[in-house]
């Protein structure tokens, strides 16, 4: 009859064998299949896992190095002290990232992954120097967050000398030197790009007399490190405006000033 649909020999209509309550087990051929299915799932498994881990197909023989400008890659090499000849997949990327930011504080940014079948990719980001402190014979690199990273031979090229020259005012007894530092490195790091290469030193008296001294026997009074975006704005419009001054003024931005030839 239209719309009843026939139901097993032997069997009620839930499947089950009438009187028991129970479903038909599977026949003999159903268990082989099944059994074989497991068998060859397991062993894929298996062979998956001897090719990841115990083959010499997916080892890891090699690392690669690349975004490194003043380390060498035998040094990054060094620091991230990966295990080379064990399973690729049991490099711990992680690890690796950590022992390099902890070994070479010049590391700003560093991602590392797995390359398959055999490498071990590390791509680094180095700090960059917005200002330069003299510590005795040597100079200490400093990035625009104040990060302390690099103690040098020599002050890198175009790289601002920090210069504290305080006078014996309230503002160093209130402020003190860490606290000039800090705004000398802040003013470092708000110079307008057009500046970058050109200034040379940058003269802390007190707090908020801080000079800027470029190259061709130019200076900026920059006042204190405070409104440091909006001065730099207004220091490129007036370096526009006077590219032939050889003084300016942005300690009040509102109201700045350029003068001398």
């Amino acid at each position: 009859m239209t719309g009843t649909r026939a139901k097993p020999v032997g069997t009620d209509r839930d499947g089950a064998v009438p009187g028991t309550g129970r479903r038909p087990r599977l026949t003999l051929p159903s268990r082989r299949a099944a059994i074989i299915t497991l068998v060859v799932l397991t062993v894929l498994v298996a062979g998956g896992s001897w090719a990841v881990y115990g083959s010499s197909w997916f080892r890891a023989t090699r690392v690669t190095v690349t975004g490194n400008d003043v380390l060498t890659p035998q040094q990054i090499e060094r620091a991230a002290g990966v295990p080379l000849g064990g399973a690729l997949v049991s490099v711990d990327t992680g690890a690796v990232r950590r022992r390099l930011l902890a070994a070479l504080p010049r590391i700003d940014h560093v991602d590392v992954e797995r390359s398959w079948p055999h490498t071990v990719r590390v791509k680094v980001t180095e700090r960059t120097a917005s200002a330069v402190l003299k510590s005795g014979d040597k100079f200490t690199e400093v990035d625009p967050g104040g990060v302390r990273f690099a103690t040098v031979d020599t002050a890198p090229r175009g790289v601002p000398l920090v210069q504290l020259t305080p006078d014996q005012s309230p503002s160093l007894r209130h402020f003190g030197t860490k606290s000039l530092l800090r705004a000398a490195i802040a003013v470092a790091a708000d110079l307008p790009q057009s500046l970058h290469g050109q200034a040379t030193a940058i003269r802390v008296r007190s707090y908020d007399n801080i000079t800027v001294e470029l190259s061709r026997g130019r200076s900026v009074m920059w006042g204190s490190a405070e409104q440091g975006a909006r001065k730099a704005a207004v220091l490129n419009a007036l370096l526009k405006v006077r590219p032939h001054a050889s003084h300016y003024d942005v300690s009040a931005p509102s109201a700045p000033a350029a003068s001398g030839s």
